[in-house]
């Protein structure tokens, strides 16, 4: 009996230091360290809401790079195809391109020099148009691989000697072919285009030999040979226009060499 009494002593102490009113009231437990970090768990938002939210506080950090990064892909896009394409199939490409390049040169000159009461000679475009597609085009697509392979290095002393070649072989050559076709297709017999030779080729050949060399220094030192046709075509497109200008001429005398009036 005294140790049964002895054992039942020692309850009020323990229910005095872990109180058992929890049993009763469920609210009233006590909160312990497992506990807490449930509930937490049980609170906490869900990964898509809680990422929404932190980005909410920075919205410019996604906003103005794909804004500013859209034109420059398009860009990068457009360049990676050109290449693409002018590796896959260089002469349609650079015949294309050189079309386009002589097409928009034509309207350039004529808006110049036409008066406002006339209208634009698009007969005149498309000729010019078609120099570029059928001869042009094809023609610096070759020369330009020649030059590379007889003189493949880009040094100073190359470089040198391919603008040489240029100005002394191609530049005339296509000179009287570009003079020779659209006469040609103007009309004119075999004495009037040697007229017009005689009156536009030397001055044509004179200024070249101002505009040029820079253009071919450009081209042949810094760029690479599959890029080279397209260099060479954005700087002729303001030559083009002079060209297209000289090509527009009257007919020349065959007599005197000057204009027929």
């Amino acid at each position: 009996m005294i140790a049964f009494l002895r054992r039942n002593a020692g309850i009020p102490r323990l229910l005095q230091n872990h109180p058992i009113t929890h049993l009763v009231d469920p609210t009233r437990a006590p909160v312990t360290r497992t506990s807490a970090l449930r509930s937490r768990a049980y609170f906490r938002f869900p990964d898509f809401l809680r990422k929404t939210r932190e980005y909410d506080f920075f919205p410019s950090s996604f906003s103005y790079p794909f804004s500013s990064s859209s034109s420059s892909v398009s860009k990068t896009g457009f360049v990676s195809w050109y290449v693409g394409m002018v590796k896959s199939r260089p002469v349609l490409t650079k015949s294309i391109t050189s079309a386009l390049i002589y097409t928009a040169a034509d309207l350039t000159s004529q808006t110049i020099a036409l008066p406002s009461t006339e209208t634009f000679d698009f007969l005149r475009t498309l000729r010019m148009a078609g120099y570029g597609m059928l001869i042009l085009g094809p023609s610096l697509h070759f020369w330009f691989n020649f030059m590379a392979k007889l003189f493949p290095k880009q040094d100073i002393f190359s470089t040198l000697k391919k603008m040489a070649m240029g100005q002394a072989l191609y530049g005339p050559a296509m000179t009287v072919v570009f003079f020779s076709v659209n006469a040609c297709l103007q009309g004119e017999n075999i004495t009037e285009i040697v007229a017009r030779l005689k009156r536009d080729l030397l001055p044509t050949m004179l200024n070249g030999v101002m505009y040029w060399p820079v253009c071919d220094f450009i081209t042949f030192r810094f760029t690479p040979v599959h890029l080279q046709p397209l260099v060479s075509n954005s700087f002729s497109y303001l030559w083009t226009i002079y060209m297209t200008y000289m090509a527009s001429l009257e007919k020349a005398s065959i007599t005197t060499g000057r204009f027929t009036q």
